[in-house]
């Protein structure tokens, strides 16, 4: 079985490029076919960063080269790789990216080389990085898998409810399960003190 190899980055700060800046640029914000083909990589932006989840993957796999042996069993499928990227420059994320085939976080990028191509570096050690070309996609192929339920969160319901002019939209799945694999990762940090 192919186990998922995904990229995704992680910016390290924000240099001062305000949010309107960047705007001009094409977003990165929705779902990419990754390089190969075996996986679709939901990005979106989640307290002012990107973060991105696997939202389609060709072969179900588990994370189990993950260096954390309580995340050894968990799904692929709907786990974060690309981990809180930040603007540096105008068409420009940098941060870090997760590859679930060997449990290790990379130094990466990303940039739109145009509205539907995305370019993701990842680096073992600069100079010795690898640029990869993900294709926008509108979701997931037809009879996907849905992805696994965010523990403690209720069924959305069937039917979106639209929101009141002015209100807040409630967050994307996407920042929900980042908020979730935080909260983990916090409560894991507390028990291991």
């Amino acid at each position: 079985m192919k186990r998922l190899f995904c990229t995704a980055a992680v910016l390290a700060s924000s240099v001062g490029i305000t949010p309107s800046a960047l705007a001009a640029d094409a977003s990165p914000v929705g779902d990419w076919l990754v390089k190969d083909g075996y996986a679709d990589i939901r990005i979106d932006i989640c307290a002012g960063k990107l973060w991105g989840i696997v939202a389609w993957e060709k072969r179900p796999g588990l994370d189990d080269a993950n260096p954390d042996p309580a995340k050894r069993t968990r799904p692929t499928l709907g786990m974060p790789i690309i981990m809180g990227f930040t603007p540096t420059k105008p068409n420009r994320w940098e941060g870090e990216i997760y590859n679930s085939e060997n449990g290790k976080m990379y130094t990466a990028n990303v940039s739109m080389a145009d509205d539907n191509t995305l370019d993701l570096e990842g680096c073992l050690v600069w100079p010795l990085c690898q640029t990869q070309k993900w294709t926008r996609v509108s979701g997931p192929p037809p009879g996907a898998l849905p992805l696994p339920p965010i523990k403690g969160t209720p069924t959305p319901p069937a039917k979106q409810i639209a929101t009141k002019k002015g209100a807040t939209p409630a967050p994307s799945d996407t920042c929900l399960r980042i908020v979730d694999e935080a909260a983990a990762q916090e409560k894991a940090n507390a028990t291991k003190k």
